[in-house]
């Protein structure tokens, strides 16, 4: 009997051990990567790709979870407030900290509510018109009377979306007016004009290479630090004359705040693997994203600067959602 008590307790005593050591395993179940929009677009594409090589090397599936509405804010909050245990995770974007500025009530804090994970992928924003708009560059655009700029209708592909503060900035650099006409989506925007309903849209370059492309959209410059090399032809706004004007829509993973280290380490180290994958470089590259590797402190600096810059824009430009 002693003996079995005996064995009984340190059956017991070691239990804690043997539990504490399968939860340090991760993951240990299939993990849900949040995508804040409907399928088919660049952020659903782009976490995609990515789930399928994570769940090759982590030996789990990936499930894409796709949240759409509010640019993106019912998904972020969902994964804001999941377990921090690295099985949920986002693929964000970057309305991600735009989202967290513009709302009436600030529904999450875009950094402290967030455990950076890797930088994924960026890509320029471009200014784009019907074909047979007057201008052919955006020099050329800032030459007509701003009497008749005023009145051009320029899409977005919503009410502070992505493209929608990027002209805002640009009106502030340049006091170029247009007509914004936000739309429910880039799609649709893009579409527009491309049929020639309106003569100027703003939106990343991944979505409107298949216009241009088409011959149905001509690009007036676009916000990168070069020309793209899928672009050769289109000059960059800096080539423009407008000092500094740098930005790019950009994927990236996040994860809930406080996650423990060995899980962000795990993931940015098979999301950097991921990204070195000759057909991830392929697709990415074909789409226009540039990819970027890096570490979690990387992702968290460009966080930080793209609050800071939108900030900066917003305390100038009255845009508020409820």
């Amino acid at each position: 009997m002693r003996r079995l008590m005996s064995l009984f307790a340190a059956t017991l005593a070691a239990m804690p051990l043997t539990l504490q050591a399968a939860d340090n395993v991760y993951p240990s179940r299939p993990v849900r990567m949040i995508v804040p929009y409907p399928p088919g677009g660049g952020s659903d594409i782009t976490g995609r790709a990515i789930g399928a090589k994570l769940g090759e090397y982590l030996g789990q599936t990936f499930v894409i979870d796709n949240r759409p509405g509010a640019t993106g804010l019912i998904g972020t909050l969902l994964a804001a407030r999941a377990p921090a245990d690295g099985h949920t995770i986002l693929l964000a974007d970057a309305p991600h900290t735009i989202n967290s500025l513009v709302y009436s009530k600030q529904q999450y804090d875009a950094i402290k509510d967030f455990t950076p994970l890797n930088l994924v992928a960026t890509s320029p924003q471009a200014l784009l018109a019907h074909p047979k708009f007057s201008a052919n560059t955006f020099k050329e655009l800032l030459a007509i009377p701003r009497a008749q700029t005023e009145k051009l209708a320029m899409g977005s592909s919503g009410l502070a979306s992505g493209p929608h503060l990027v002209y805002e900035w640009l009106r502030l650099k340049t006091g170029l007016n247009l007509n914004h006409v936000p739309y429910k989506g880039g799609g649709p925007s893009l579409a527009d004009a491309a049929a020639g309903q309106i003569p100027l849209v703003m939106n990343a370059v991944p979505a409107a290479l298949p216009h241009v492309r088409a011959g149905r959209l001509k690009v007036l410059a676009i916000t990168s630090a070069q020309r793209h090399p899928l672009l050769p032809g289109s000059p960059t706004f800096v080539e423009s004359g407008v000092k500094d004007f740098l930005s790019f829509q950009w994927y990236g993973m996040l994860g809930p705040a406080g996650l423990p280290k060995n899980v962000t380490a795990v993931l940015n180290s098979s999301i950097n693997k991921a990204l070195g994958s000759t057909d991830v470089k392929e697709r990415f590259t074909s789409m226009t994203f540039d990819i970027t590797t890096g570490s979690p402190e990387d992702f968290s600096k460009l966080l930080v600067s793209e609050d800071l810059r939108w900030k900066d824009v917003l305390r100038q430009v009255k845009v508020q959602l409820d």
